[in-house]
C-alpha cells in the first residue's frame, strides 16, 4: 500500500479515528487540519499548512523506531466523520494541535477556526520551537550520560 504521506511529503492524511490515535502514538506533538474539498477558505490556506508542515515537521526519514516529535495531520471531515465528530468540528477549517495525544492550547488558543494565516503561522512556529526544544533535550541527555543533571 502506498504511504499516505507521498501525496504531499510531511503530511499525513487521516482516514480514521484509529488512524490518528496511531500517529498519537508515535509523535509527541500533532497538529491537525480539519478541511472539506468544497471549501474555499480550506483551499486558501492548504498551501501555508503544506508549507508550516515541510518546515516544521519532523516526522523521521523511513525510521519506525524513532518516534517523531512533530507531524502535521490533515483530516477531510466528509471522508472521516468519525474524526470531525470525535473532536466536535463544524467549521472548516478548523485546527487543531495535540501534545501526547491530549488535545491542547497553542499561543493561548485550543482551536484555530478559519483560513488564519498569522495564528496558523505563529501555532506551528510555537510546536516547532517545543520540538526542537524536546529534540535539544533528548540529545543532551543521551550524550551527557545517566550521572549528570
Amino acid at each position: 500500500m502506498l504511504d499516505k504521506m507521498a501525496t504531499d511529503d510531511k503530511i499525513h492524511h487521516i482516514a480514521s479515528l484509529a488512524e490518528l490515535q496511531a500517529l498519537f502514538a508515535s509523535t509527541t506533538y500533532v497538529a491537525v487540519d480539519f478541511y472539506a474539498d468544497w471549501c474555499p477558505p480550506c483551499k486558501a490556506i492548504a498551501p501555508t499548512y503544506a508549507a508550516l508542515a515541510a518546515k516544521h515537521s519532523s516526522t523521521p526519514g523511513g525510521s519506525s523506531s524513532s518516534p517523531s516529535l512533530l507531524a502535521f495531520a490533515k483530516v477531510n471531515v466528509d471522508h472521516a466523520q468519525d474524526v470531525a465528530r470525535a473532536y466536535r468540528v463544524s467549521a472548516m477549517p478548523t485546527f487543531l494541535f495535540f501534545k501526547d495525544g491530549r488535545q491542547v492550547a497553542v499561543n493561548g488558543q485550543a482551536a484555530i477556526q478559519g483560513a488564519d494565516v498569522r495564528a496558523l503561522g505563529a501555532a506551528a512556529e510555537k510546536l516547532g520551537a517545543l520540538a526542537a526544544k524536546k529534540r535539544a533535550e533528548a540529545e543532551a541527555g543521551a550524550g551527557a550520560g545517566a550521572g549528570s543533571r
